[in-house]
C-alpha cells in the first residue's frame, strides 16, 4: 500500500499500490493541481492526482487507484480501539519530523497558498469534511453540521444507499457505514479543497440542537 498526505488539502488517503496487478512505489513531485499533492510512480514516472484518485499524465493517464479504508481520528482514539498498534518512529533520518507543522497557523487561516480552479465561501475554507462518492455523486458531510446531531449519529439515504454518519467530536473524526454496516469508501479533507475537485458536490445540512 501507499500512504499519502496533504497538509495543504488536510488529506490522507491509502491506496492499493498494485495497479493492473503489478506493484508502483510512488514518490512526491514537487507539483500541485488545485492545490493537491502531486504524486509520482517510479516505474513509469506518471503523475498522480491524490484526490482525483488517478493518473493525470504520462503512460498511466486514466488509470484509477484503488483507496482503501482509513480512519482520521487522535492517536489516543486510535489506541483505546487498537492497544497493540505500532507507530512510525520519529527517527526518520531527517532534521523534520512527524511532529512540525511545515504550515503554521494554515489550519485557522482562510488563506489558500496556491491557485485553485473554484472555492465556495459556506464553509471556512479549511473546515474539515467527510467526503463520499456513490454513483458517480458526491457528497460532502462537514463536521460542524454533523456537530449539530445530539446523538453524533446521522442516518440518511443518498443515492438510494442508506448511510449512517458516526461522528466523535472530542476526537474530531468521522466514520460512514452502509445498511449492512461496511465501512463506506470516504476521504477527510478541507472544504475548499473537495469543492474544488467536485463543484456539483451535494453537502449536508444537519438540524440546530434542540435547547
Amino acid at each position: 500500500m501507499v500512504i499519502t498526505y496533504c497538509p495543504l488539502c488536510g488529506s490522507g488517503i491509502a491506496f492499493d499500490s498494485k495497479i493492473k496487478g503489478k506493484a508502483k512505489t510512488f514518490g512526491v513531485s514537487g507539483l500541485l493541481y488545485n492545490s493537491d499533492v502531486l504524486l509520482y510512480d517510479r516505474q513509469t514516472e506518471s503523475l498522480w492526482s491524490q484526490l482525483m484518485l488517478k493518473s493525470i499524465s504520462g503512460p498511466m493517464v486514466g488509470e484509477v487507484l484503488s483507496m482503501l479504508h482509513t480512519e482520521n481520528t487522535t492517536l489516543e482514539k486510535w489506541n483505546e480501539k487498537h492497544p497493540n498498534t505500532l507507530v512510525l518512529s520519529h527517527d526518520t533520518g531527517y532534521n523534520r519530523d512527524y511532529d512540525k507543522n511545515p504550515y503554521p497557523n494554515y489550519e485557522s487561516s482562510t488563506s489558500v497558498f496556491f491557485p485553485v480552479s473554484d472555492q465556495n465561501p459556506l464553509f471556512h475554507p479549511k473546515e474539515y469534511i467527510l467526503g463520499i462518492e456513490i454513483n458517480g455523486k458526491f457528497k460532502a458531510y462537514p463536521f460542524s453540521e454533523l456537530e449539530k446531531s445530539k446523538s453524533g449519529v446521522v442516518h440518511e439515504t443518498f443515492q438510494g444507499q442508506s448511510l449512517e454518519i458516526v461522528y466523535d467530536a472530542k476526537h474530531k473524526s468521522v466514520e460512514i457505514f452502509d445498511g449492512s454496516g461496511k465501512p463506506v469508501p470516504s476521504i477527510t479533507n478541507y472544504w475548499f479543497a473537495w469543492y474544488a475537485f467536485h463543484p456539483a458536490t451535494a453537502v449536508y445540512q444537519g438540524l440546530p440542537k434542540k435547547k
